[in-house]
């Protein structure tokens, strides 16, 4: 199995230098964009698995519920960044992980609902408790700023970058933080791996209950 983090000498400059303009890299948007960040080929084929594996993982990646703890992962590393890095999928068929930049930032949100949820721009006191969306009077105040994560996908991370004039302590943080990143690589591909030995594929019929508009005696 393939592993993407490396240990790197946090005193040799040269050999963190070395390893951050080594690291593989891809866009952030589009190739026309020309946008470049640090990034892992999450690709099936390439991360080094027996054929059983591969086609078992070929069958998992059709089953939306198992894409939601590799985004907890994602969202964890996020967190711990508070946000200001985040991780993503990019690709024609989503197969890379790359490394965003980002932030958290006040939404605008006042007041939600208790019931269904739904979010609103106001407060209780400017326009009442009543859900515009379900109609109960479930409505509260958020008692702190809600906030929401922005991410800036047109941004590159050090897109050519000479590290030689870099201070060590910012080369340290920086190799930190793509180390981070390459670990949470392992981290989503041993979890791909459990998932792959501990569950199978398969298929379920269910009935999806419609309306539609018919024509009734008026008498």
């Amino acid at each position: 199995m393939r592993k993407f983090y490396h240990p790197v000498d946090k005193r040799s400059r040269e050999a963190m230098a070395n390893y951050l303009s080594g690291h593989f890299r891809y866009n952030t948007m589009n190739s026309w964009n020309r946008c470049t960040s640090y990034a892992c080929n999450l690709k099936i084929h390439h991360l080094g698995f027996e054929s059983r594996i591969v086609d078992k993982l070929f069958s998992l990646i059709q089953v939306p519920e198992f894409y939601e703890s590799l985004n907890d992962l994602m969202n964890e590393f996020g967190d711990e960044h508070d946000y200001r890095w985040q991780a993503g999928m990019n690709g024609r068929s989503g197969g890379y992980l790359v490394l965003y930049q980002g932030s958290r930032e006040p939404s605008g949100y006042k007041s939600y609902c208790t019931r269904c949820g739904q979010m609103n721009y106001t407060s209780v006191a400017e326009t009442g408790n009543i859900c515009g969306a379900c109609y109960e009077p479930a409505r509260r105040d958020y008692s702190y700023t809600h906030m929401r994560i922005v991410s800036y996908p047109g941004r590159g991370t050090d897109d050519g970058e000479d590290f030689s004039d870099w201070p060590i302590y910012q080369l340290r943080d920086r190799v930190e933080l793509v180390q981070g990143f390459d670990k949470l690589a392992d981290a989503m591909v041993e979890e791909a791996l459990w998932l792959a030995k501990n569950f199978d594929v398969q298929e379920e019929s269910y009935f999806v209950e419609k309306t539609r508009p018919i024509l009734v005696s008026a008498t």
